[in-house]
């Protein structure tokens, strides 16, 4: 496995990024790297398989090997930091005011299946918001990251996405169906959304869905589901560091699934009409300026962090 390092200097990111900034992210993905526990997970007979929410929701020995090379990286360089991981096998409140937010292994029903779309998922956050974030391809060898104040990179050079028009976009993400009122949102969304689109993919792994929506390899991500902050968190951090819009909503309604949008700056207004906010947050939304480092340095002066 190739392990990259990337130590940001006092130019890629401000004090703020803390002593976060030199610790070498990208090598706590590769180390962790589902890609190492193949051999002792691969299909068809995986060992420790279970389920959590349902029997597509999935876990095996091969996220909890995961999960552990990660808090054995997290631990010799950031003792004290707190961790919130998926498998909730190595979680801890911490003392320093970061935390880390791992997904050791997201796509493990495509992992399982061989199908090769998963990835390590890592977010670093303090009291303001993320601070790091990186997403771990280990099929293909790439890593996806940023740090508060730059630029998004993919294995080392600044990638900055191409905007498109909605009919010729590609939008990849995932709709909750499993109740009858999800499944007329879902039903809802196609007729709204989906029909306008150029294409449409779903890779079953959000946080590589993010990754590559940041890259430009797909236009726009939408996840009406489910999901918790280690499925995205890394991800949606790497689309605002690309310089896409990023919006975290709530249910549209009691019984429907949250909603998280990333999507270039010229399709923001269309796209939020279109997924269905009340109209004043949807005003709001779209007309919000870029984080500007100079806006981030004020939201840390205001919250005491200097």
């Amino acid at each position: 496995m190739t392990k990259r390092s990337i130590r940001s200097s006092s130019a890629d990111c401000p004090r703020t990024c803390y002593p976060v900034s030199s610790v070498s992210v990208s090598s706590v993905c590769s180390s962790s790297s589902p890609r190492e526990t193949v051999a002792n997970a691969s299909p068809p007979t995986p060992t420790g398989l279970g389920t959590k929410l349902g029997p597509t929701d999935l876990v095996s020995d091969a996220d909890r090997a995961a999960e552990a090379r990660v808090a054995e990286v997290l631990a010799r360089r950031r003792p004290d930091d707190g961790i919130v991981a998926e498998e909730g096998t190595v979680d801890r409140a911490g003392t320093t005011g970061l935390h880390w937010v791992v997904d050791p292994l997201d796509g493990t029903f495509n992992f399982l299946a061989g199908l090769p779309l998963f990835c390590v998922s890592i977010a670093c956050a303090d009291a303001v918001g993320t601070v790091a974030g990186v997403v771990f391809d280990p099929v293909r060898d790439e890593l996806f990251a940023g740090v508060r104040g730059g630029s998004l990179r993919m294995d080392g050079s600044v990638v900055r996405p191409v905007g498109r028009a909605l009919d010729s976009a590609v939008v990849c993400g995932g709709v909750a169906c499993a109740t009858d009122a999800e499944a007329g949102r879902a039903a809802q969304l196609e007729r709204r959304l989906f029909l306008r689109a150029g294409q449409r993919r779903a890779l079953g792994s959000a946080a590589l869905e993010l990754a590559w929506t940041a890259a430009g390899r797909l236009d726009v991500c939408f996840h009406e589901q489910w999901i918790h902050p280690w499925d995205v968190d890394a991800g949606l951090f790497l689309c605002q560091r690309a310089g896409l819009r990023v919006h975290r909503l709530p249910p549209l309604q009691d019984g429907l699934a949250p909603r998280f949008l990333a999507c270039p700056e010229d399709l923001a207004a269309e796209l939020l009409l279109l997924i269905g906010p009340p109209r004043d947050e949807r005003r709001h939304a779209a007309q919000r300026p870029r984080l500007a480092p100079a806006a981030v340095a004020e939201a840390m002066r205001r919250h005491g962090r200097h």
